[in-house]
């Protein structure tokens, strides 16, 4: 018994526990990645001032907390069927319901049954058989709120996120409404950290907001784990036009603090250019990583194929990027000719 016990621990203390910081479909590709890996442990921490569709229908009308972010983390560590997770994501397309997910009127019920939304949380945590934690980063009820480059103030997540003008000035700044407190449990998941992976996902809406909880930074800062940020593939809208890289990377430092990363994951790979094309139309652009500085302070380059090309530009396939992020867990770099060359200019369309 004392044998088979030691040899239990041991697997606990070799896994690796590797935490993502976002919100929406980034973390939802991160997790997808990692969760059938038997050596991670997940947990996932999720950005609070989404008020947008379904849930900010339900924020205003029940004054619940935002679930939609946190549901979608919860059917990516979800060990339940397909059609559960499925039924999670459920979206009502006509009637009383129309527009509202079953996953989010799940835990806005839950949490008016429970009573708060650290309770709702757990209960569907323990209903979808999660693999893992799903952490809010703030259990306030918060705004995000944005000062444009011409002076003017956008207030809330999907007014930032989806611009209303055709060509609206840059986001300058940007801040929560009230002053947000961390979540207690961040300080226990974020010091047990081994890897933290921040992003991809929208830079000003999903990213970004987490940093602008108190101690959230301080608390990222003081973790051991190695922080790495992976970024965006494209550009996106009114919120990050004709941003490259490097100014992906500059806004992620001014936001999260100077000297904190270790690492920055940077896609190398051109898209075919009818997907160039397609996204041109959207208004948006592959990230140029031509103008990096040969060196950023103390952050480490890591360049790696990783667009999923078949119908859109998006992270993939998940076996490539679970391969870089466990390679930086491990505490070393991929080994790979890719990061043994500078990329040349892109191509945009």
């Amino acid at each position: 018994m004392g044998i088979l016990r030691s040899g239990i621990c041991a697997t606990i203390q070799a896994m690796e526990h590797i935490v993502t910081i976002g919100g929406g479909t980034g973390s939802f590709t991160v997790l997808s990645a990692l969760k059938d890996n038997p050596a991670v442990s997940l947990t996932a921490i999720i950005s609070m001032s989404d008020d947008g569709g379904s849930t900010g229908i339900l924020r205003d009308q029940y004054g619940v907390l935002p679930p939609g972010d946190v549901r979608r983390a919860l059917v990516a560590l979800s060990e339940e069927s397909q059609i559960m997770r499925d039924l999670f994501n459920y979206r009502f397309n006509e009637g009383g319901l129309q527009g509202h997910s079953f996953g989010n009127l799940f835990i806005a019920a839950l949490e008016k049954v429970t009573g708060n939304f650290s309770s709702a949380l757990q209960e569907a945590s323990r209903i979808l058989n999660i693999e893992g934690e799903v952490a809010p980063v703030t259990l306030d009820n918060v705004r995000l709120c944005a000062k444009l480059a011409d002076g003017s103030l956008v207030r809330g997540e999907t007014n930032i996120d989806i611009p209303h003008e055709k060509n609206r000035s840059a986001i300058s700044e940007v801040w929560l409404e009230p002053e947000a407190r961390i979540n207690p449990s961040l300080r226990r998941i974020l010091h047990s950290a081994d890897l933290i992976v921040i992003g991809p996902g929208d830079l000003y809406t999903s990213i970004i907001p987490n940093f602008l909880v108190k101690g959230v930074r301080e608390e990222i800062r003081r973790s051991k784990a190695k922080k790495v940020f992976l970024c965006n593939l494209m550009t996106k809208r009114g919120e990050t036009d004709h941003f490259t890289a490097k100014e992906f990377l500059a806004t992620v430092e001014h936001y999260l603090g100077e000297d904190v990363l270790d690492y920055a994951i940077f896609n190398n790979k051109q898209p075919p250019e009818r997907l160039v094309r397609k996204y041109k139309r959207q208004g948006a652009e592959l990230v140029d990583i031509s103008t990096l500085p040969k060196k950023h302070g103390s952050v480490k380059y890591v360049f790696a194929d990783l667009i999923d090309t078949e119908k859109f530009v998006r992270h993939g396939p998940p076996r490539k990027l679970a391969k870089v992020l466990l390679s930086l867990a491990a505490g070393k770099a991929p080994d790979s000719p890719q990061n043994k060359k500078r990329p040349q200019k892109r191509i945009h369309g």
